[in-house]
């Protein structure tokens, strides 16, 4: 009877070990920073401050929103960009997600692009009206020129690739790419890329882009200590793109490991994170 009764404290002991565990692993904020040097970065733009949030997904604990808004704050951004997948289609909740954009509009200018769930959900014309409403800028296929004393650096966006027919969307997102980058013409400033997709690593160093902001990966969703993440959407098993800065030949690209959950319900040793990206020149 003793044996059976420490058997089942155990199991208690660890049921709540694990619940604690949980509930720390996908509601405390990880703030990670980068700093990036490129000579294409005029002075006026040193110390230029970008908050990186992607994959928010309409959480609705309120204790990592609220971490989140005050964090945001606190670092005083020049800009804030979302990377897409600000909504989930599985629990579509708009009002949650903008109550979110409401707290921090004020702060700086908001830039976003779409992700795959703002497509899943069918909702994507009331998600950009509601966010232009707001004052967001969106950049699906489009681009803005950021000017500070005659200086200037380009950002610009792509749109989803899950906005066309599977069997083109690569083409197709490639081909955005290009288009944008002619229209923004010959010039040497500074290239800031935000896309939802990492897996197009390529796409963005054959286009030249200098720096590119990505998600969609929840940083593999379960983490393994000195191996990384372990499965993500478009790249399987063990993908090579899950959190972190990559470099190749001009390009540089972070991708965020996102803030909130979808399919898989937990993050286990891969925290929320908030990304906060500060540029210099050399």
């Amino acid at each position: 009877m003793k044996k059976k009764f420490n058997i089942i404290m155990l199991i208690i002991i660890l049921s709540l070990f694990l619940g604690v565990y949980l509930y720390y692993e996908n509601t405390k904020l990880y703030v990670s920073k980068y700093n990036i040097i490129n000579d294409k970065i005029a002075d006026t733009f040193n110390n230029y401050k970008i908050v990186h949030i992607s994959d928010l997904h309409n959480t609705k604990f309120k204790t990592l929103v609220k971490d989140l808004t005050k964090e945001i704050k606190k670092q005083n951004p020049n800009i804030i960009v979302v990377t897409g997948d600000l909504i989930d289609s599985k629990k579509y909740d708009l009002q949650v997600a903008m109550e979110f954009i409401e707290e921090i509009k004020d702060i700086a200018p908001i830039y976003f692009v779409s992700g795959n769930h703002e497509k899943w959900s069918s909702k994507n014309e009331e998600i950009n009206s509601t966010l232009t409403e707001k004052g967001v800028i969106i950049l699906d296929n489009e681009f803005d020129k950021i000017t500070i004393n005659d200086e200037s650096i380009i950002i610009l966006g792509m749109k989803d690739p899950s906005f066309y027919p599977k069997e083109i969307s690569a083409d197709q997102t490639s081909y955005n790419l290009k288009e944008t980058m002619d229209k923004i013409g010959n010039t040497n400033s500074f290239k800031l890329l935000l896309s939802h997709r990492p897996e197009l690593f390529e796409t963005y160093v054959e286009n030249d882009v200098d720096l590119v902001l990505t998600g969609h990966a929840h940083g593999g969703q379960i983490r393994i200590p000195f191996i990384g993440g372990l499965i993500a959407p478009d790249q399987g098993l063990f993908p090579k793109y899950t959190g972190g800065i990559f470099t190749k030949n001009n390009t540089s690209m972070i991708v965020s490991r996102g803030i909130g959950n979808s399919i898989f319900p937990f993050r286990i040793n891969n925290r929320p994170e908030l990304v906060i990206i500060t540029l210099n020149g050399e």
